[in-house]
């Protein structure tokens, strides 16, 4: 498996993979890969990683910048999507760890929303005072890089469609 950064080649393959994985997610929206659609036409996209086996698309990772509070400089890490007949094989975990590589090269840290189960095996958690209007705060997690605590409300692109103070 290789992880790399996506061509423009891999769009569609792209669009089907977010669109196939995120179907299995009771939150899901069905809106993930116009989310990644908007940011690259928006050129917001910090990383676009896919894993490619044998020439084919198999899992991918957006991360954009995002803002905590007052605070610039954070990565927003989602979505990251791997084609369900390949969950359970490490796929997901290649492109987190490459993607966390790469940002601490140029920020403060990382945040997502989504699964503690899950991501905590990357270090990242909740802490008091961060979150996302509507969100359970056990899901607002963040991974500093320079162990700060962040503090303040996790604002993600106009992408998301969320409808946040910029």
């Amino acid at each position: 498996m290789l992880i790399r950064d996506e061509t423009s080649g891999d769009v569609s393959a792209i669009g089907r993979v977010v669109t196939e994985a995120m179907r299995l997610l009771p939150q899901a929206t069905g809106t993930e890969a116009a989310i990644v659609e908007r940011l690259r036409a928006d050129d917001a996209l910090l990383l676009s990683l896919v894993a490619e086996e044998d020439g084919e698309v198999i899992g991918h990772l957006a991360a954009s910048a995002a803002r905590i509070g007052t605070q610039e400089g954070w990565g927003l890490i989602g979505p990251l999507a791997v084609l369900p007949a390949r969950h359970a094989q490490g796929i997901g975990s290649a492109l987190m760890a490459e993607a966390l590589r790469r940002l601490r090269a140029t920020c403060r840290g990382a945040a997502l929303v989504g699964d503690p189960g899950y991501y905590g095996r990357f270090g990242f958690r909740a802490f008091p005072g961060f979150g996302v209007a509507g969100c359970p705060p056990e899901v607002v997690q963040a991974l500093p890089f320079d162990g700060v605590a962040p503090r303040g409300e996790l604002i993600h692109h106009p992408a998301f469609g969320l409808d946040q103070a910029e």
